[in-house]
């Protein structure tokens, strides 16, 4: 039986559903689409600090991105990355079934 092997440049699900707070993250804005970073803040609870760690994850891995117009920072989930989708189908059919 072949063995599978773990890569440490190859980002894992582990990666992404790792945190209670990344996996908040990613729910409001997969159903949300795009927040400004202060309503994600209140929308998840989290500070600023950490959610800011989070999303650089996030954006590294591809599932969000950031847009800057001026001060105003405004997080999208990046629906046309499979990953990211796939990852919110799983979440509706989590939430609603």
């Amino acid at each position: 039986m072949p063995t599978t092997e773990i890569t440490e440049n190859k980002p894992l699900v582990e990666d992404v559903l790792g945190s209670r707070a990344r996996v908040k993250i990613i729910k409001a804005l997969a159903f949300n689409e795009e927040l400004t970073i202060s309503l994600l803040i209140s929308k998840t609870r989290l500070n600023y600090v950490i959610a800011m760690k989070h999303l650089k994850k996030l954006e590294s891995l591809n599932l969000i991105s950031e847009k800057r117009f001026g001060r105003i920072r405004i997080f999208r989930y990046n629906i046309e990355n499979l990953k990211a989708r796939s990852l919110k189908k799983f979440m509706e059919i989590w939430e609603n079934g």
